[in-house]
């Protein structure tokens, strides 16, 4: 009869166990949106958290995350992990519950496709991503559609543009957290353009037109109070080729009174890096929703 005890009990356990597992999960959406501006379908994945189809009322922050150059919008969930690791920190308690999206800015340029987040001739995706890609992902999905809820992220070509963007659309993020960002091109490691016309050559002047070094330097009084009321954090390797460019950035933001923080890490410009940095960004941006 013990015996029988017991193994009820076990049994029990297992069962308690297993409907855990058959409780909400949260899940990676990839679909896509027509653009009008671009005159085409722009793909898009964006993480939903576990409470998201079972609190139907429930509105949420909301943070874009930002792939490099030659990435699209599965990298940071395919190569970066960034659902796992969302999961992670929101069972623990250590970031909030919120939805994550990655549009795809990207391709391979050397093939031919488009890459980059700026306005450049005959690829206008930043009006794209102000005028079509955020009104329709905060239409589509329960965001809590302000400034004090809505951060941005990103690693590469993907924390210059996060840099950029908030540091021009003050009005639109509570937090900007750049990794390993091309805050302007390097003197050594830049990827080369095969001739002055080609879509890389391109996006390398798009990049020295909107250095994120250059915007600090030149910023007027008005303007550097409106940088001051973004949350800054700028995490980069110390292996890292774009070091110095980061280096610069803050050096500047020291010197215009910006308060922002700075990480060197040890690591270079690798996946690895930026899939350590979300256990940080993540919990960063949690504390900056709100304020």
């Amino acid at each position: 009869m013990k015996k029988l005890f017991l193994l009820a009990l076990v049994a029990c356990f297992a069962f308690a166990a297993h409907a855990q597992q058959w409780g909400p999960r949260s899940k990676v959406v990839t679909d896509t949106i027509y653009s009008e501006i671009l005159k085409a379908d722009r793909a898009f994945s964006i993480y939903l958290p576990k409470s998201y189809e079972v609190d139907k009322d429930r509105k949420y922050p909301i943070l874009y995350l930002l792939h490099g150059v030659m990435g699209t919008n599965v990298g940071w969930f395919r190569d970066q992990r960034a659902n796992e690791v969302a999961d992670q920190l929101m069972a623990s308690g250590e970031a909030c519950e919120m939805i994550i999206v990655s549009p795809n800015a990207g391709g391979n340029p050397y093939e031919g496709d488009w890459n980059g987040y700026f306005n450049m001739p005959g690829w206008p995706y930043e009006d794209f991503f102000y005028q079509e890609f955020v009104p329709y992902i905060e239409k589509t999905y329960r965001v809590m559609a302000d400034k004090e809820h809505r951060a941005i992220a990103g690693l590469s070509m993907g924390g210059g543009g996060t840099t950029s963007y908030a540091q021009r659309h003050t009005d639109m993020y509570c937090a900007a957290y750049a990794m390993s960002a091309l805050m302007d091109i390097p003197e050594v490691g830049a990827m080369p353009s095969q001739n002055p016309d080609d879509k890389m050559a391109i996006l390398n002047t798009s990049v020295k037109e909107h250095s994120c070094i250059k915007y600090v330097t030149n910023a007027d009084e008005a303007t550097k109070a409106q940088l001051r009321t973004v949350q800054w954090y700028v995490d980069c390797g110390d292996d890292d080729f774009l070091l110095e460019r980061n280096m610069e950035f803050v050096t500047a933001m020291r010197k215009a009174g910006i308060p922002h923080q700075f990480r060197v890490r040890d690591g270079g410009h690798t996946n690895e890096y930026w899939h350590t940095a979300l256990f940080t960004c993540l919990p960063f941006v949690s504390r900056c929703f709100g304020k």
